[in-house]
């Protein structure tokens, strides 16, 4: 029994990878559809470059699973074939595309129109990449995570942490249209559904077990680490909702603090789903 904090380095690479993708996302239709002023796109732009540090950030902890920073090369062995390999790529793919069309971008050499469909090509990246490690833990020998569940959990942090993590940038630009005020309707359903699906999980969790193992026995205190998650997630979307609804705008430190806790509570959230780890031993049943 454990709780995966063991595999800490996959934890932080697929969270900031998630909200990275999410919060490229809400950037990038900023950009195509909301902010027409060119000094203000000028500073959206320049605040990018956070989520390029955040996607660094991912990749070194990837790295460091590895063991040895030599053996990164050898996951692209088998692209097409391994599902690890197709992650690695389809993260690199949308980190390059991304991170050297916002370079292009910010050093005025990217035409306008050309800039707008390289937006576009980076978002589809962005979601491709998220769907990409679904498919790395959608494993038919390990019955916890082949299921709905794991690329719901997956995308749900895409959908919690991506809209706060762009709607923070946003405010460092100085942005305040009025499409901004949908960002924590997304965050909030996503957490609406977050929290159906941790209670049905749980109680999925019952059900599976092998002829050597019980699924509901590897994290014991399940409950208790998905509430601790849940209420971190809640308390985020306050800071971020309550200046809102008193007709004002969150400060900025105030959802950089919001968007600290959602990390917090997502790598909770992944520790739980690493340890969940099981295979089918010699025989299954659900």
């Amino acid at each position: 029994m454990g709780n995966g904090w063991h595999e800490w380095p996959l934890m932080i690479f697929t969270v900031l990878g998630q909200c990275v993708a999410g919060g490229f996302m809400v950037m990038a239709l900023a950009l195509l559809y909301g902010v027409e002023d060119r000094v203000q796109q000028k500073r959206v732009q320049w605040a990018m470059i956070v989520l390029w540090v955040l996607m660094g950030i991912g990749f070194i902890a990837s790295v460091l699973h590895l063991g040895s920073p030599l053996r990164a090369f050898n996951s692209l062995n088998r692209i097409g074939e391994s599902a690890l390999s197709n992650e690695i790529a389809s993260g690199s793919v949308f980190f390059a595309v991304g991170g050297f069309g916002w370079l292009l971008t910010v050093m005025g050499k990217m035409p306008a129109a050309l800039g707008k469909l390289w937006m576009g090509v980076a978002m589809v990246l962005g979601v491709f990449f998220v769907w990409m490690m679904c498919r790395v833990y959608l494993i038919d020998t390990v019955p916890t995570w082949y299921n709905a569940y794991t690329p719901l959990g997956f995308f749900l942090t895409m959908f919690i942490g991506g809209p706060l993590l762009g709607y923070l940038l946003l405010r460092v630009a100085g942005v305040t249209g009025w499409g901004m005020r949908m960002l924590p309707v997304v965050t909030l359903v996503a957490l609406i559904v977050s929290t159906v699906v941790v209670l049905l999980q749980g109680m999925e969790l019952a059900t599976i077990h092998s002829s050597i193992q019980q699924a509901a026995a590897l994290i014991p205190q399940y409950g208790t680490l998905m509430s601790w998650r849940l209420a971190l997630l809640v308390v985020a979307l306050m800071c971020w909702i309550v200046p809102q609804l008193k007709g004002g705008q969150p400060a900025v430190g105030l959802l950089a603090f919001a968007f600290v806790l959602v990390i917090a509570g997502e790598l909770i959230g992944r520790g739980v789903f690493y340890g969940l780890h099981m295979t089918t031993g010699m025989a299954i049943a659900s």
